[in-house]
């Protein structure tokens, strides 16, 4: 039975009753939800995900999960948590990245005012320039202990101010080697053509451009926030137009390999066999560093093992941080379970397979 409306009903109730504080649903939240997508409540806890991805051949991908912030204070502390992962991370070769999110770092009024606007206050300003130091911080760290650091998209009504600050902070620190992953969502109409003219910016500015491909995962909120407003939806118009347009930048980015560092962050088997493909074809190493595979914690393990089982470069997001603070996260990435590609049948399909791999059915 596929029970992808229970994910569906239980986020928006889980959702629901964390707006309320209501705690009673906190043990229940961490013995499903929580259990299946986090490496634990702290840095410490990881360790067991950590070991296990190890030896299963599979890179470990740090990531504070918490979401929704909204003082200063609070961006400070997870600029905090954030170099404690990678000091952390530094000391486990099996970790070379973490992610972060810039909502977690800045006001998403204050990203949207920048985008929409363009002008900010004389106190904003002050404001967008600690955003700007919180990045450098986390980038120079990164730099420091020889480690990685993805950026994850946003919404379309603050992703140009995203777009500004990753550019330049690539333009700083990728001059030698790929210090700083930007995220392309290929579910947007104009994401393909922002890939290939970031790629020829760093080109022209003499440094390499990091880019993490995903699809995408706020098609329903983007969709619905262009009907209210009265624009045209930025999302592509069917699944397939996204599919297009997602293995076209795999194949950009594999021809430009040299240039561009890319992480695959597909759930979807046929976007993750064509780069492969992709890679035979041109003869190239299947273990070079700018050839990378990434899924989520918890998903996909049929495809992730089994890239790491053939020498590929492949990593799993494992998300970490107090129950409380990571509920947003967990609910989102529950619900991108069911969504990903809209295929539940087919990860079902993948668990059996992989049951079977393992000699347990």
């Amino acid at each position: 039975m596929n029970k992808g409306w229970i994910v569906s009903t239980g986020s928006s109730l889980g959702l629901w009753l964390h707006s309320k504080g209501i705690n009673i649903f906190n043990p229940m939240l961490k013995a499903t939800i929580f259990k299946q997508f986090c490496g634990g409540t702290s840095l410490q806890d990881c360790q067991a995900a950590i070991d296990y991805l190890h030896v299963n051949k599979t890179l470990s991908v740090l990531d504070y999960g918490a979401e929704g912030k909204s003082t200063e204070e609070d961006f400070d502390r997870t600029m905090e948590e954030n170099i404690k992962a990678i000091t952390f991370a530094s000391t486990h070769p099996s970790v070379p990245i973490i992610s972060s999110k810039i909502t977690s770092l800045a006001s998403e009024e204050l990203l949207r005012k920048f985008q929409s606007e363009g002008k900010l206050s004389g106190q904003e300003s002050q404001e967008f320039e600690k955003v700007r130091n919180r990045l450098n911080q986390l980038c120079h760290a990164a730099k420091r202990n020889n480690m990685a650091v993805f950026i994850d998209a946003e919404e379309t009504w603050i992703q140009d101010t995203i777009d500004t600050l990753v550019k330049d902070l690539m333009e700083k620190y990728n001059r030698e080697k790929v210090v700083v992953y930007h995220t392309y969502q290929l579910y947007r109409k104009d994401k393909l053509s922002s890939l290939i003219a970031d790629h020829q910016e760093a080109v022209t500015k003499g440094y390499k451009l990091g880019a993490k491909l995903v699809r995408g995962a706020y098609m329903e909120k983007e969709r619905d926030r262009a009907k209210t407003m009265g624009y045209p939806s930025p999302i592509q118009d069917t699944k397939e137009d996204t599919d297009r347009d997602y293995n076209i930048a795999i194949k950009y980015c594999v021809d430009h390999y040299e240039q561009i560092a890319s992480c695959n962050g597909s759930h979807n088997q046929k976007s993750v066999e064509y780069e492969a493909e992709l890679i035979a074809e041109r003869g190239l190493q299947r273990n070079h560093s700018h050839l990378n595979f990434c899924q989520l914690y918890g998903m996909s393990d049929f495809i992730t093992f089994n890239l790491a089982e053939g020498g590929y470069n492949v990593a799993k997001y494992v998300p970490y941080g107090p129950v409380k603070e990571v509920v947003p996260y967990l609910i989102r990435r529950a619900k991108e379970n069911t969504s990903v590609t809209g295929e539940m049948s087919r990860e079902l399909s993948f668990i059996l397979s992989e049951m079977k791999r393992r000699g347990m059915k």
